[in-house]
């Protein structure tokens, strides 16, 4: 049987396979930094770097949030916007593979 660990860690090593422009790998490294972002903050951290749309924000992190299961999301009520907060049991898990796929991608470049 295998672990819920390492069902993560592989689908986080598919998400960031395919991270051609560098948003996922970027998302990824601010949620590590601030733990907890609403979909504005994250577009507002990422536009200072790359040409990226708010609904690409919002689609990444919605697949990061139900796909690979690192997030969590919380809203205090209907007029506020939700809040994705980084699950604290995966960010060793998180660290180590960011780190290790910068420095793979980095060799092959």
């Amino acid at each position: 049987m295998v672990s819920i660990r390492a069902k993560i860690k592989s689908r986080l090593e598919k998400f960031l396979e395919v991270d051609s422009n560098g948003y996922r790998r970027a998302i990824l490294c601010i949620f590590i930094k601030v733990k907890k972002a609403t979909i504005d903050e994250l577009h507002e951290m990422l536009t200072s770097k790359y040409n990226v749309t708010r609904n690409t924000v919002a689609s990444m992190v919605g697949y990061i949030h139900s796909k690979l299961g690192i997030l969590r999301a919380h809203k205090e009520s209907y007029k506020t916007p939700m809040v994705y907060l980084l699950r604290e049991e995966y960010i060793d898990l998180l660290m180590k593979i960011v780190t290790s796929s910068k420095t793979s991608a980095e060799s092959t470049a």
